[in-house]
């Protein structure tokens, strides 16, 4: 029955009494219409199913042909050119093209959505899937990281963090207003840093989202943070987590303090929201900014160019493992579904590696010395 489900064909196009004008630009329509109310059904988040549906029509577009024309080697030179082009896209974003015109496809090869049946009857044809694992780019968790992606050493952050302090400075000796934009960000990146928080965590951050740790009463209101903002599964919509402050950056707590305690309200627009980070003109700093401004840290102390924003998460990981901590505690605070993803994360130091030999001959040695230990 046409509507049983989100995403059946609609009424108005078998109706036999209803002319179609433009057939082809009308189905297409009712087509990303469809998809897009079985996508909300699932409770995929509205701006990826706005993004999947730009896509689609953007690959409309670049074939001049619909739906139930497509064929294989659309997919093939669509994919091939976003590859070769001035500015080539990703492997992530390559996969992901590819995955949403994959999964549009099984919408409309669905016989529960009745769409085959219809085009056959309208157009003498049928959508089909153009989407195979020989044409577009599989999936294994060791590409999700770009080669040169790493962690920064505890040297380069050193340098890193170092600067940022004594821009702050300089501009406060200086009587310029840029000083507490800088301290501002300064503090975001060691928050970062800290818990180690994705770019978007760590930028959705609001006061509130900070709370005491009840074994660790030293702390006290920043015990631990809510993340409420994590990277959703499969188009859903955002994760929670709770990450404790660990003793190894317990400096952070300091660094909160003195943001929370008064220089956050010197902004203008902080008493509009309860936005952790507010900008010089809205309630809550953007992603991008705070992008920017660490990329512009990071080229003043000629830092490869590699070493992103979130390269801060990485660090965190890899440098709790070098402190000692089982693996699957910090799995736990990064919130990784699978230990492999969080090993990913990780580059531990050739000193650390080195120590870890240095234990394992000693407990060798011990072991042969006094089989009874």
């Amino acid at each position: 029955m046409s509507g049983a489900v989100p995403g059946f064909v609609p009424r108005m196009l078998v109706d036999p009494t209803v002319g179609l004008f433009r057939a082809d630009e009308r189905v297409f329509t009712a087509m990303l219409d469809g998809w897009r109310a079985q996508m909300l059904a699932r409770g995929l988040t509205t701006q990826t199913i706005k993004q999947r549906c730009q896509l689609l029509a953007r690959f409309q577009e670049f074939t001049g042909e619909f739906p139930w024309q497509w064929r294989p080697v659309d997919i093939d030179e669509f994919l091939a050119g976003l590859r070769s082009g001035e500015k080539p896209i990703s492997l992530k974003t390559l996969r992901s093209y590819s995955n949403a015109v994959a999964m549009f496809c099984s919408y409309l090869t669905h016989p529960g959505y009745g769409w085959g049946e219809f085009c056959e009857r309208t157009f003498g044809d049928i959508p089909s899937q153009i989407c195979f694992e020989w044409n577009t780019p599989r999936h294994t968790t060791d590409d999700a990281v770009p080669a040169q992606r790493r962690a920064f050493t505890k040297v380069e952050l050193q340098r890193l963090f170092d600067h940022i302090d004594d821009l702050v400075d300089r501009e406060y000796a200086a009587g310029s207003k840029r000083w507490l934009p800088l301290f501002r960000d300064s503090v975001a990146f060691k928050v970062c840093y800290a818990y180690g928080l994705r770019r978007r965590e760590m930028t959705m951050l609001d006061l509130e989202d900070f709370g005491p740790n009840p074994h660790v009463t030293d702390y006290g209101r920043f015990g631990a943070v809510q993340v409420r903002f994590a990277k959703g599964t499969a188009g859903s919509g955002p994760r929670r987590r709770t990450v404790l402050t660990v003793p190894e950056f317990d400096w952070v707590v300091d660094q909160l303090r003195t943001w929370t305690g008064g220089m956050r309200a010197r902004f203008p627009t902080a008493d509009r929201s309860s936005a952790l980070w507010p900008s010089e003109r809205g309630a809550r700093m953007s992603l991008g900014s705070f992008g920017d401004a660490f990329a512009a840290a990071r080229d003043a102390v000629g830092l490869p160019k590699e070493l992103g924003l979130h390269c801060l998460r990485h660090s965190y990981v890899t440098h709790l493992i070098e402190a000692g901590y089982d693996p699957a505690f910090v799995q736990t605070q990064v919130g990784h579904s699978y230990a492999s993803t969080t090993g990913l994360y990780t580059s531990v130091s050739s000193d650390f590696k080195q120590k870890t030999v240095q234990q394992m001959i000693a407990r060798r040695i011990t072991t042969l010395e006094d089989p009874d230990a």
